[in-house]
C-alpha cells in the first residue's frame, strides 16, 4: 500500500508545492511497524479531511475530487465545465501533478482561480495538501472547488481529501475491463464520467459492458457517458452536481 513505500510522508507536510519522496515498491513482506505507521498516517489524513469537510459545508462550498488514469481527459472536462457554469457560480481548482504547472495554466486561461500542487514522486494528493491549497485558493462562500488529483487509479482511492464525493473520469480509449482491474477506485467513487464519446467510432469499446463491469464492482455507482469535446452528456453531469450540492 502507498504508505509503506514512503509516499504518505506527505502527510507530515503542509507546503502545497514540491514534495520529493523516494519510492520502492518491492515489498514482498510488510513489516508490522509499517502497517502501524500506515494506519497512523491514514488516521491523521482522515482527521484533517473531516475538519476540511466541516469547514466547506459551513461555507456552502461544493468540493469534488476528480480522479482518473493519466490521459482520461480530466483537465479538458474541467475547462468545459468551468466555461459552462462559471457565469452562475464562482469556481476554483486545486491541480495535482507530479511536475509542471501546465494544467493549472490551462484552468487559469478559462478565468477560474487555480492552485498548482506538485507532488514530486508522490502518487496522490492528501488532505494536508488540499487544506493548504484551499488556504491559498481562498474560494468565496458558495463556490465550487474541483480537486484534480494526480493521474492514478490506485493510491488516491485510499485518501479522503474532505471532498463531497470522488468523481472518476474514465474514457472509451481505456478498455471495458477497467472497473475490474481497479475495483477500489470504482468502489470509492460516487459517479463515473465515461469521457471521449466522440471517439467511439474509432475505437473498439462496448459502453454497455463497461457499465455492467462498473455495476458489478459498485452497484450504486452512476455512469454518465459524456464528451468534453462536443458537450454531449454534460447536462447530466451538471444535474448530478446539483443533486449532491448541499
Amino acid at each position: 500500500m502507498c504508505a509503506t513505500c514512503g509516499c504518505s510522508d506527505t502527510l507530515h507536510r503542509h507546503d502545497p508545492h514540491e514534495h520529493e519522496h523516494g519510492h520502492d515498491h518491492d515489498h514482498p513482506h510488510t513489516h508490522p511497524h509499517a502497517r502501524t505507521l500506515e494506519a497512523d498516517l491514514l488516521a491523521k489524513n482522515d482527521r484533517i479531511a473531516a475538519a476540511t469537510r466541516r469547514a466547506l459545508r459551513e461555507r456552502r462550498i461544493l468540493a469534488l475530487n476528480l480522479v482518473s488514469s493519466p490521459g482520461a481527459g480530466k483537465t479538458t472536462l474541467l475547462e468545459r465545465t468551468i466555461r459552462d457554469l462559471s457565469r452562475d457560480r464562482a469556481i476554483g481548482v486545486i491541480e495535482g501533478d507530479q511536475a509542471t504547472s501546465n494544467d493549472a495554466d490551462r484552468i487559469r486561461a478559462t478565468g477560474a482561480a487555480a492552485i498548482q500542487i506538485n507532488t514530486g514522486t508522490g502518487c496522490h494528493l492528501d488532505a494536508a495538501m488540499v487544506e493548504a491549497g484551499l488556504r491559498r485558493l481562498e474560494p468565496p462562500d458558495g463556490a465550487i472547488v474541483f480537486v484534480e488529483n494526480v493521474g492514478n487509479l490506485v493510491c488516491p482511492a485510499l485518501f479522503d481529501l474532505g471532498e463531497h464525493a470522488k468523481v472518476l473520469v474514465a474514457s472509451v480509449t481505456e478498455g471495458e475491463d477497467k472497473p475490474l482491474k481497479y475495483p477500489h477506485m470504482f468502489r470509492a467513487s460516487r459517479v463515473v464520467l465515461l469521457n471521449k464519446l466522440d471517439l467511439l467510432p474509432h475505437v473498439r469499446f462496448d459502453v454497455s459492458r463497461f457499465v455492467e463491469n462498473a455495476k458489478r464492482v459498485n452497484g450504486s455507482l452512476e455512469v454518465l457517458p459524456v464528451s468534453a469535446e462536443t458537450g454531449e452528456g454534460l447536462e447530466r453531469w451538471y444535474s448530478w452536481m446539483r443533486s449532491v450540492d448541499g
